[in-house]
């Protein structure tokens, strides 16, 4: 196969697999879906639905989170990991929100980009899901999976993003950008497949003697 058709498949056998893409992170607006993904760095998914019910029962706008003391939020928060820097972070463009932007969450990139611990990833995510914007966040399962699938040649995730979009229609960024998440998880994940074990990984490289050592994010 070349690149357009692994790529062509791909597509259209992720739209069969999972024709719906429910947000894995529980939110109710931009602004706790903005703390949420924060907060999922280096965390799991499931971890962070366990304690922002907690955190938002306290404070789920961006004025009530600023009047919190940075120490009250690491409290709820620890569980998720780093928690010194994440609260500090949530605290702060809490008030940058605030202060800047009326107690909301700007439907604009790099206005989210400058927010403290918002890096392009996590600017991508709110943009795609909270707004609607096409966008591609690369996470280490698309980083993996787009280099096992030949998409990628995987330097960095930013070139990982930029090979991505100019393979796959902008209409399809956002579901797409889930779907990719959803099938590393279930079937191609980091131990579970090599790059020669799940459906996709076979019908991309049906003669894939080796496994695919991918580059890290």
């Amino acid at each position: 196969m070349r690149k357009a058709e692994r790529a062509a498949y791909i597509l259209r056998r992720l739209q069969e697999l999972y024709p719906q893409t429910p947000v894995p992170l529980d939110h109710t607006d931009p602004f706790t879906l903005l703390v949420a993904v924060l907060l999922s760095a280096q965390c799991t998914d499931e971890r962070v639905n366990q304690v922002t019910p907690a955190l938002f029962a306290l404070a789920d706008t961006p004025a009530a989170m600023a009047a919190l003391e940075a120490d009250q939020i690491q409290q709820i928060i620890r569980p998720c990991g780093l928690s010194p820097q994440k609260s500090r972070a949530i605290k702060r463009l809490s008030e940058i929100l605030v202060d800047e932007h009326g107690g909301a969450v700007p439907a604009d990139m790099e206005a989210l980009e400058r927010l403290p611990g918002v890096g392009h990833k996590t600017a991508s995510v709110v943009m795609s899901q909270a707004f609607g914007v096409p966008a591609f966040p690369v996470d280490t399962h698309i980083h993996r999976l787009a280099q096992r699938w030949g998409l990628t040649s995987g330097k960095n995730v930013v070139q990982t993003e930029r090979d991505l979009k100019r393979l796959f229609p902008r209409d399809y960024w956002n579901r797409l950008h889930l779907q990719i998440i959803f099938y590393g998880r279930q079937f191609c994940t980091a131990r579970g497949c090599d790059g020669r074990s799940c459906e996709i990984c076979r019908t991309c490289y049906p003669n894939r003697k080796h496994p695919k050592v991918t580059r890290k994010a």
